[in-house]
């Protein structure tokens, strides 16, 4: 019998993804995996949007609230635990549906993964060291110098990625994309997919939306949210939870780096850069189906999207 085709709702940050993916889950049985770095983590709700309590008793959720703020999570992870609930999910007889917008998972889920060096906790620590004494812009140019190829596809305060090319670099003396034309990945899986990204005609559409959302999210206690992080011995920012988007910034200001009106306009503009990170990544996967993202009608045009793989 041959495998229910795979759908995966994406798109930038603030495109109105989890409507259109409750639409979905009100026409068909499906069960969703949520492709996300943040929502991931347990006490991080308001400012990952994570959907509420009463939208995840409408449709099973998977892969939120899994780690605490404290633990790690990457692209391996989520394979290993997405073809394990896939699986599962075609076996009670359900869709699955992916919505989410962190795309190195989806990408790793489909073409598979390399496999480079692992770093180890005191490189780690040394690049934060690093990087609080000279900033991240300062290592984007030290990785431009060693590997120009991944320093070009990277912002210069993609922290994240930068901080895992150059340990790639000083743990084996190669550079990552090196590595990555050496040993091209292989998917664990050959599965049907098909992609539908909601996402603007411009991307400096989604700005003021950006900015609405994320004013929403003070309004609805993102600073208390953080400040209990804040409060624990344990976390700090060189944890992948602590750095996401729009809880560093309300964490630099709970440290007194700036005030309040700084850190929303930081975060605001952080969330931008996100989007556009987002939409150079939809931009490599031309046989994406795109939807616009700012059409009222979007949720229904989702549906019908849907309708031509499922039925």
């Amino acid at each position: 019998m041959t495998e229910p085709t795979i759908i995966c709702l994406t798109g930038p940050t603030a495109a109105g993804k989890s409507a259109s993916t409750l639409a979905i889950a009100q026409r068909w049985d499906v069960e969703i995996i949520v492709m996300d770095s943040a929502t991931i983590y347990r006490g991080m709700d308001i400012g990952t949007a994570k959907p509420s309590p009463q939208e995840q008793a409408l449709v099973p959720h998977h892969l939120i609230d899994i780690l605490d703020p404290a633990q790690s999570y990457s692209a391996a992870g989520f394979v290993h635990d997405t073809e394990q609930l896939i699986d599962a999910i075609h076996a009670r007889g359900k869709h699955v549906l992916l919505c989410g917008g962190t795309l190195l998972y989806y990408k790793a889920l489909r073409e598979g993964l390399s496999q480079l060096p692992e770093s180890t906790p005191a490189l780690r620590a040394q690049l934060d060291e690093e990087a609080a004494e000279k900033g991240w812009p300062a290592l984007h140019a030290e990785l431009a110098t060693v590997d120009p190829e991944t320093a070009q596809r990277l912002a210069p305060n993609d922290s994240q990625r930068i901080q895992r090319a150059l340990e790639i670099y000083r743990q084996s003396g190669k550079p990552m994309s090196q590595w990555l034309r050496e040993a091209p990945p292989k998917p664990l899986r050959q599965r049907r997919y098909h992609t539908l990204s909601l996402e603007p005609t411009e991307r400096q559409q989604l700005s003021p939306r950006i900015a609405q959302r994320y004013q929403q999210m003070i309004e609805q206690g993102l600073v208390a949210e953080v400040q209990a992080l804040f409060q624990r011995p344990d976390l700090h920012v060189g944890l992948p939870s602590i750095r996401s988007v729009g809880y560093r910034q309300i964490w630099d200001y709970l440290a007194g780096d700036y005030d309040l009106d700084v850190a929303i306009e930081n975060a605001i503009i952080a969330t931008r850069q996100l989007a556009k990170r987002q939409m150079t990544w939809l931009r490599s996967m031309p046989e994406r189906q795109r939807i616009d993202c700012m059409l009222a009608h979007r949720a229904d045009l989702v549906v019908d999207a849907v309708a031509r793989y499922w039925s």
